[in-house]
């Protein structure tokens, strides 16, 4: 497996440079709308309103797990991994502690956050080393974690999720990997459930790429259908706050133009928004949940660039 995905990133690095694949003219897209010390973006949108709202779509009170399952075997971009160790400190031979003989478990992770299902904060990607609000490595990076932008100072993002099904719209149950994710694809997913994207939500696309990962995970890591660039400019022009997929990278892989992520680029770069990946939207489909409550309060890892995440849906 990890032969696979290192194989797959070697194909992605030996392309031509993001500057080179994906034009973008210094200083057309910051400082941010938000201020030019922004470090949050899109989610400046949230607010108590929008939280009520997004309260009032429940009616059942049903929740779903959108992120799934993570482990040693968890599929992941280039060589991200994690291994989990158990331990029982200070209890070696069946040793207690405490004239109570309190035993206690505990674990370690040593890995990378950005596996299963994530969400990407604003320091991880940008264009020709030049990052979201016009900052540029020397300005945020150190080993020691990013000192701009960091997971940490992300709101808890609790809005009216939408998710549309792409698959669906597409006549299939599985979307075939390269096939782009158009703005004309994302308005007949909406006329289809009688939806419009609002300000300050969240939109999650359902591919139906996420089954592989168990049936089939060389494929499910070799590539997937994403979104096109267009069709992310015209989603942060809606003004959501994060776009997800049930894909490990939302954009498309390969791309079709032989372009290197560059939904990513619209998104967290130019715009500020969030992206979430691996999200288990196949049972909101199955159910005929389109809109819902979404709340996500991730990890605050201090510094980190990316953090594993559990959203919950509920409707």
């Amino acid at each position: 497996m990890k032969t696979i995905l290192t194989a797959a990133l070697a194909a992605l690095v030996a392309l031509p440079t993001m500057a080179e694949q994906h034009e973008a003219s210094n200083g057309d897209w910051y400082p941010s709308q938000y201020g030019a010390d922004d470090e949050i973006g899109a989610a400046n949108l949230l607010t108590p309103a929008l939280a009520q709202r997004a309260a009032g779509l429940v009616t059942e009170g049903r929740t779903y797990a959108l992120g799934i399952p993570v482990g040693p075997d968890t599929p992941g971009f280039g060589v991200r991994e994690l291994d989990i160790n158990i331990f029982m400190p200070g209890q070696e031979a069946g040793a207690t502690l405490g004239s109570n003989k309190m035993s206690y478990v505990d674990d370690v992770i040593m890995g990378w956050v950005g596996l299963g299902s994530q969400i990407d904060g604003l320091g991880h990607l940008g264009i020709d080393n030049v990052f979201y609000n016009g900052n540029t490595p020397a300005d945020y990076v150190t080993t020691g974690g990013l000192t701009k932008m960091g997971i940490h100072n992300i709101p808890p993002i609790v809005t009216r999720g939408i998710v549309l099904d792409m698959a669906g719209q597409a006549g299939t149950e599985i979307m075939e990997e390269g096939s782009l994710i158009t703005v004309e694809n994302m308005q007949a997913a909406l006329e289809t459930s009688g939806l419009s994207i609002e300000e300050g939500d969240v939109v999650l696309l359902h591919t139906g790429w996420l089954d592989l990962i168990e049936s089939d995970p060389e494929r499910f890591a070799a590539g997937e259908p994403g979104i096109d660039d267009a069709g992310a400019a015209w989603l942060a022009e809606q003004g959501v706050v994060a776009v997800g997929a049930d894909t490990w990278g939302l954009d498309a892989v390969p791309h079709p133009e032989g372009l290197v992520f560059p939904a990513h680029q619209e998104l967290l770069a130019k715009n500020g928004v969030y992206i979430l990946e691996n999200m288990a939207t196949g049972q909101l489909v199955e159910d005929d949940v389109a809109e819902f409550m979404f709340v996500l309060g991730q990890p605050r890892f201090q510094g980190a660039v990316q953090s594993m995440i559990n959203p919950v849906a509920i409707r």
